[in-house]
């Protein structure tokens, strides 16, 4: 699943090049995702300029005038652009021009004044794609800080943690908790906060929570830079991969020796909260 980085990645990419365009066409494909792609979008939006694209925890929002279309990439969500024919004034050559994808998993186009196409493919089908009249609406109501925001600290981690039972791996995916992390980036943070997954959260020392803040900030923003993680079939807009994959410390290393100087410990792989945890027995405690 896209986590944070690669969908901040993707806002980032969307904001190049249909920021403040004006959409001619939708098209919808295959309405069926998460939940069924309503037909009334298609009115709401031809002939509507977009006025920003921004991102809230794994979501990304693109702003019109008096409603919000609300995007959110599921398993296996993709998007990405195709130019129209004889459109000269946008130079980008866009991956997918000459690199085919099914397009029986494309679930909606939309066509752009500027000559660009827009489009959701989504092979799970766990994505979805909603009108939203204000943000304050669901899924946003109760969803925590952002992990790079100010009010993201150890004060606020301190306060949160004293009576919550849940071990650390799980209150860092609770997006109530803090907003956008996911399972990747939640098991690279804690190797190198040098914290076991198991551990309970309420009995973790002021010290760790430091570190823990350091180290998600740190690592979320090193991820954005390298645009994301492209395992199985993540890529951006364009068609390009991300290189965080190249920096992992842990995830994926089950059976592989620990990359800690002095450390002979063989990276694990155990299955918490339904998810794959991988850490060092050694180095993590």
């Amino acid at each position: 699943m896209p986590e944070l980085p690669e969908v901040e990645v993707l806002k980032l990419s969307l904001s190049r090049f249909i920021n403040k365009a004006t959409i001619k066409k939708v098209e919808i494909l295959n309405k069926n995702l998460r939940y069924k792609i309503s037909s009334s979008l298609i009115k709401k939006l031809e002939g509507k300029k977009i006025l920003k694209i921004t991102r809230r925890a794994k979501y990304i929002i693109i702003h019109f005038e008096n409603f919000f279309l609300l995007l959110h990439l599921g398993m296996t969500g993709l998007v990405f652009f195709r130019k129209l024919k004889n459109i000269k004034k946008i130079k980008t050559s866009f991956y997918y021009e000459k690199n085919e994808i099914k397009k029986k998993h494309n679930h909606l186009s939309i066509y752009f004044t500027n000559g660009l196409v827009m489009i959701y493919n989504d092979v799970r089908k766990f994505g979805y794609i909603k009108l939203l009249k204000k943000i304050s609406d669901k899924p946003f109501s109760k969803l925590g800080p952002e992990p790079l925001s100010k009010s993201f600290n150890c004060n606020y981690f301190n306060k949160k943690k004293k009576n919550i039972k849940k071990n650390i791996k799980n209150l860092l995916l609770d997006q109530n908790f803090v907003s956008g992390l996911g399972n990747i980036y939640v098991n690279e943070v804690l190797f190198q906060s040098k914290l076991s997954p198991y551990v309970t959260s309420k009995k973790i020392n002021k010290i760790k929570v430091v570190l823990i803040i350091k180290f998600i900030k740190k690592i979320i923003k090193d991820a954005i830079k390298k645009g994301g993680s492209s395992i199985k079939n993540y890529k951006h807009s364009d068609g390009k991969s991300g290189k965080y994959q190249d920096s992992f410390k842990v995830y994926g290393r089950k059976g592989l020796p620990c990359i800690k100087k002095g450390c002979n410990a063989l990276i694990q792989r155990a299955f918490i909260g339904q998810r794959s945890s991988f850490f060092c027995p050694k180095c993590q405690r």
